[in-house]
């Protein structure tokens, strides 16, 4: 399992930015190694403070659970089987669209968190990222 390189992050973020600014929206963009691991983050100007660590956290979540935090917040609700998991790691678990696991023939081998937007935004532009691995 080879973890995105510093190289690969940078491309990541500059296609989830280069999104973002087609939606006229400032995001925070993390991308994190096969151990969670923060790889690196971009704060765009005017995107929110407080959502640096939602962004980080979100590719923390959709790599510890290899999983789109999206799907994940689905199975999370009141009476399904994942209910109170954001509660879990430290509260680091986060429920809501914009974390995609990265990919490698076929192998999760990190993932990108976006915040600043909508749910909707948040997904679209972290997809446009994790596609550009």
């Amino acid at each position: 399992m080879t973890s995105p390189t510093l190289a690969e992050a940078r491309t990541i973020i500059e296609a989830a930015e280069k999104r973002a600014v087609e939606i006229s929206q400032p995001m925070n963009i993390a991308v994190v190694d096969s151990g969670g691991n923060l790889v690196t983050h971009a704060r765009m100007d005017g995107a929110w403070i407080g959502s640096i660590d939602i962004s980080i956290n979100k590719a923390f979540t959709a790599r510890a659970f290899d999983i789109q935090t999206k799907d994940l917040g689905d199975t999370s609700q009141p009476n399904q089987q994942f209910y109170g998991i954001h509660s879990s790691n430290g509260g680091r678990i986060m429920i809501f669209a914009g974390g995609v696991p990265l990919t490698r023939d076929g192998e999760v081998v990190g993932a990108v968190g976006v915040s600043g937007g909508s749910g909707e935004q948040d997904q679209t532009v972290a997809e446009v990222g994790a596609a550009a691995l």
